[in-house]
């Protein structure tokens, strides 16, 4: 009977079944493991500056975190505004409600408003001083606009030597690069030379070519001119003597005929594709791509659901590539009379906020005084949540019982967000280790393989 028993429970699959379904699924794994291999150990930046090409200098992160500095303190304080910032994550509007922030003692509750408010402006306060710049992007484009072949080699040249010096100069950027002109017919050899001379002249100033180097081109319209990139990409590479694959670049999606093609399909996939591995970032063009869809002026910004649309097509068209997302910019500016500059740091710390309650984690900044609402609004989201984030992490990693039943994804999100928040200086690892349970040097790879350091699987 017993031997009948287990006869009976023995599998019914056999070996050559589960060999022909393995080959059957052969272009799937390939594809898995190829074209969705996970987030990139690669660290994305909260914001990316935009400068026109003739007004930067090797200073200028420097003297963008003084300015903020300054206009802060002349509307009443970085204490003030981040009061109001944290006032305004918990009235909302927004697409979630707002975390409660766990007390100083570590127990349940809404910190007091008036402490988080004094240590949230200290962490900025930090931030302005010592990297207000993430990621500087040197304008030929719309921000440079249409100049003399003369002019426009003179500024491609000179902003070379400027971004290799700046790249070793003090608070330097952690990334910076050009948006030249785009693929279109008019611009496309103009755009083409500017790339070439500034690569050039960038190569021999640096005595190399830095890795910190972002290439974001512009207004593509469809998958051929980001195959076109790639051929140019490999004729700089050759050129200089660069190994296959150097050079990579940003898409910047700011025509609708990148969200929807002529023939009904959605070309970003396609777009990737002809990348070959090379595009690192989909970046959203407010004003371009409002205006293409008829948008009036007046109703044209970050928060439009024409734009949400288009954002939600590129962010489901990489998730699981390793490629990033990042959201446009306001045209609202933070000067002017006393009101005017609080109407715009409150738009702009709210369109913040939004974009990273959509999983959208870096926008664009055009102006100094963007800087503190960018940081304390941005701060504000993963110090607002980190205490929960942390409190979970640590009973998943620990195997307690918790009063949350997370799953392995799961656990592996909450370890980019702590990530996240410990890069950007939301918090520090002392504050991670404290919450948490373990040094912050375990969140990488918790993130990305589900795995400590110690090799301990997290699922």
């Amino acid at each position: 009977m017993s031997g009948s028993t287990e006869a009976h429970r023995a599998p019914t699959l056999t070996q050559d079944l589960l060999r022909g379904i393995d080959e059957d699924l052969a272009t799937t794994d390939e594809l898995l493991r190829t074209r969705y291999p996970g987030e990139r150990d690669v660290r994305q930046p909260v914001h990316t500056v935009y400068v026109p090409a003739d007004t930067y200098t090797p200073d200028l992160p420097q003297r963008w975190g003084r300015q903020a500095v300054e206009a802060v303190e002349e509307h009443g304080g970085l204490v003030r505004l981040a009061q109001q910032v944290l006032d305004g994550s918990r009235r909302g509007p927004g697409l979630i409600a707002a975390p409660e922030r766990a007390g100083a003692d570590g127990a349940d509750g809404a910190d007091d408003g008036s402490a988080e408010a004094e240590r949230l402006a200290d962490a900025v306060d930090r931030k302005l001083r010592t990297e207000p710049v993430e990621d500087l992007r040197i304008d030929f484009e719309d921000g440079f606009g249409d100049r003399s072949d003369e002019e426009e080699d003179h500024w491609a040249r000179t902003a070379a030597e400027y971004a290799a010096r700046g790249l070793a100069a003090e608070a330097a950027p952690g990334s910076i690069g050009i948006r030249f002109k785009s693929m279109e017919a008019q611009t496309r050899r103009r755009g083409l030379r500017t790339l070439d001379l500034f690569l050039s002249t960038l190569l021999h100033a640096s005595g190399g070519l830095p890795e910190q180097l972002v290439l974001t081109l512009p207004k593509v319209s469809t998958p051929d001119q980001v195959a076109a990139m790639v051929t140019a990409c490999r004729g700089l590479e050759q050129g200089h003597g660069l190994p296959e694959g150097t050079l990579g670049f940003e898409i910047q999606v700011e025509t609708p005929q990148l969200i929807l093609g002529a023939d009904g399909t959605v070309p970003l996939g396609p777009a990737l594709d002809a990348g070959e591995g090379r595009v690192t970032s989909l970046h959203y063009g407010t004003y371009d791509y409002s205006a293409s869809l008829g948008i009036a002026a007046a109703y044209q910004g970050m928060d439009h659901p024409g734009a949400d649309f288009a954002k939600h097509q590129m962010m489901l068209a990489v998730a699981g590539t390793g490629v990033h997302v990042s959201d446009g910019s306001t045209n609202i500016l933070p000067v002017g009379e006393p009101d005017a500059v609080a109407a715009a740091w409150d738009l702009h710390a709210r369109l913040v906020r939004r974009h990273l309650q959509h999983g959208i984690h870096q926008g664009w900044d055009l102006h100094p005084h963007q800087l503190p609402t960018r940081f304390l609004a941005t701060f504000c989201f993963f110090r607002g949540g980190f205490d929960s984030a942390a409190r979970r992490l640590r009973s998943y990693v620990r195997r307690e019982d918790s009063a949350v039943l997370d799953e392995p994804a799961t656990a592996k999100a909450l370890a980019r967000y702590l990530e996240r928040a410990l890069a950007c200086g939301a918090v520090t690892g002392a504050e991670v280790e404290s919450a948490a349970g373990f040094a912050p040097e375990g969140l990488r790879g918790l993130a990305r393989t589900g795995r400590m350091d110690d090799g301990d699987a997290i699922g």
